[in-house]
C-alpha cells in the first residue's frame, strides 16, 4: 500500500468536497500511426463520473521507453489517478512495466506464483512458453497484481505518494473485464459515495451559438456546470453536478433541469443515451402506427438507421431505395410530377411519401430525395435535399435543406433530418 491517500494532492479549501483528478494514457505506437482507434480511453472516461472522478487529461504515447516514462512522470506530477491501457504484453516493445519502474525508481522482480500460473496456461494449450513471456509475471514492490482471467497479462495497481496508478491490458475484452471486476470496485473504495451526475439534453433545429445564448445566466453556474456541444444528431447540453452523495447531486440538477426544459421545449428530442431512431420507434409504438420509407439520395441509410432499433419490425413496414426515376414511377410516383418539377423537388418528395405509404400499406410514409453529389443534378447543387411525411390525411410536412458538400455527410444529415421531421410530424409540432 502507498504512504498516503490520494487526498495528499488535494488543493480544495476546508469543507469543499475533493474530487479525484484522473488522467488516462493509451499506450501503443499503433494508435499514433492510425492503425487502430483508441476506444478504450473513451470507454473508461465515460465511467469515471459515476465513481465521483474527474478526468482532466487524456493522451496517447508510443512504445518508446523514454517518451512513455516522460508521459507517466508528467501525469504523476499533476493527477491523483493515472489509468493506463496497453503495453503489458510479452514483446520487446511492451514497455509499460519498465516505464513505471523507471518512474518510481523500483526494480521489477518475478513473482513465482505468477510464473507458475503463466507456465500452466501454456501447458494447457500444449505449447511451450517463450521465455519472453516471463516479463508478464513481474511486478515492482509498490505494485499489486490485478488478476486477468481472460489473458496472460496481469494488470498493475500502484499506490504511492498519494497517487494511484492502474494499468490494464489494451485488449478490449480483457480491459473491460478487469475494469468491471477489479479496478472500478477498488476506486469506489477510494471515493466512497462521491458522485458526479450528468444529464444530457439533445436538441435539434437550433444552432450551437443560439443554444449558448438561450442558456444565458445558467452558463455561469459552477455546480451544476453546463456545457454546449455540437454533435451529429444536434446540439447537446450537458448538465453536471458534484456532491458527496448521488442523491445530493441529483437534487442540485432539479432546478436547472426545469429551466432547460422551459427554455428549449419541443426542441429537446432526447436525453442521455437516447437515439433519434429509438425515439421514433417509441412514438410509433405508443401511437400504434406503422411506417414505410422511400429514399433516393440516402441509398437505404434511412431504413438502415430505423432498423438499428431491436424490435423495429413491430412498426417499420418496409422501405424502397428509389435511386432512379424508373423505380420511383414503378412504386407509384406520378410521372407528371417528376416531369414538371424534377426528381429533386418538394413535389416529388411528397409524391414519394404518399406512394410508399399506400403501396406498402403503412400508416405513415416518409420520403427523401436530393443531390448527394459531387455533381449537380437538374441544375441543383450537391446538398439540396427535400423530405416529406404523409399519412391518410395527405402530406403534412415538407422540408427543404441545403447541406454542406460531402457525399457521406449529406446522406447522414438527410437521414437524421428526416427522422427529426418525422418526430415533429408524429407529435403535431409545427
Amino acid at each position: 500500500m502507498g504512504e498516503a491517500s490520494p487526498k495528499a494532492l488535494d488543493q480544495t479549501t476546508p469543507g469543499e468536497q475533493h474530487v479525484m483528478r484522473a488522467e488516462i494514457i493509451a499506450i501503443g505506437t499503433e494508435i499514433l500511426m492510425g492503425q487502430i482507434v483508441d476506444t478504450n480511453s473513451a470507454w473508461i472516461a465515460a465511467r469515471l463520473p459515476d465513481l465521483g472522478i474527474d478526468c482532466y487529461y487524456l493522451s496517447a504515447v508510443g512504445d518508446n521507453l523514454g517518451r512513455l516514462t516522460e508521459t507517466l512522470r508528467r501525469a504523476w506530477d499533476r493527477s491523483d489517478l493515472i489509468i493506463c491501457t496497453g503495453g503489458l504484453g510479452p514483446t520487446e516493445d511492451d514497455l509499460t512495466r519498465e516505464a513505471i519502474a523507471a518512474l518510481l525508481g523500483e526494480q521489477p522482480f518475478i513473482v513465482p506464483a505468477l510464473e507458475e500460473a503463466l507456465r500452466e496456461r501454456f501447458r494447457r494449450r500444449g505449447t511451450p512458453m517463450p521465455e519472453r513471456n516471463l516479463k508478464q509475471a513481474t511486478r515492482i514492490p509498490s505494485a499489486q497484481i490485478i488478476p486477468n482471467p481472460r489473458g496472460t497479462a496481469p494488470g498493475w495497481w500502484v499506490e504511492r505518494d498519494g497517487r494511484i496508478l492502474a494499468c490494464m491490458p489494451g485488449v478490449r475484452s480483457e480491459m473491460y473485464y478487469m475494469w468491471e471486476h477489479e479496478v472500478a470496485p477498488r476506486l469506489r473504495e477510494q471515493t466512497g459515495e462521491v458522485a458526479i451526475v450528468s444529464h444530457t439534453f439533445k436538441t435539434w433545429g437550433i444552432g450551437e451559438g443560439m443554444v449558448d445564448e438561450m442558456l444565458g445566466e445558467l452558463l455561469h453556474s459552477n455546480n451544476p456546470s453546463i456545457g454546449v456541444y455540437a454533435k451529429q444528431d444536434g446540439v447537446h447540453i450537458r448538465l453536471s453536478a458534484k456532491a458527496d452523495r448521488r442523491a445530493e447531486a441529483l437534487d442540485l440538477l432539479e432546478e436547472p433541469t426545469a429551466a432547460i426544459r422551459r427554455i428549449f421545449g419541443s426542441a429537446i428530442w432526447g436525453l442521455n443515451d437516447d437515439t433519434i431512431e429509438g425515439v421514433i420507434g417509441a412514438l410509433l409504438g405508443e401511437q400504434g402506427l406503422t411506417l414505410a420509407v422511400m429514399e433516393s439520395c440516402t441509398g437505404g441509410l434511412l431504413a438502415s438507421t430505423i432498423t438499428d432499433v431491436p424490435g423495429s419490425s413491430r412498426y417499420f413496414a418496409g422501405g424502397v431505395v428509389a435511386y432512379t426515376n424508373a423505380v420511383k414511377l414503378a412504386w407509384g410516383v406520378d410521372p407528371e410530377v417528376i416531369k414538371k418539377e424534377g426528381a429533386v423537388s418538394a413535389a416529388t418528395a411528397e409524391a414519394m411519401a404518399q406512394a410508399v405509404r399506400e403501396r406498402v400499406g403503412a400508416d405513415v410514409g416518409l420520403a427523401i430525395t436530393g443531390v448527394a453529389g459531387p455533381e449537380p443534378q437538374e441544375g441543383k447543387p450537391p446538398g439540396t435535399v427535400f423530405i416529406a411525411a404523409a399519412d391518410a390525411r395527405g402530406v403534412r410536412s415538407t422540408n427543404q435543406g441545403f447541406y454542406p458538400p460531402g457525399r457521406a455527410e449529406i446522406k447522414q444529415r438527410a437521414a437524421f433530418n428526416a427522422l427529426h421531421i418525422l418526430r415533429r410530424f408524429l407529435l403535431n409540432i409545427e
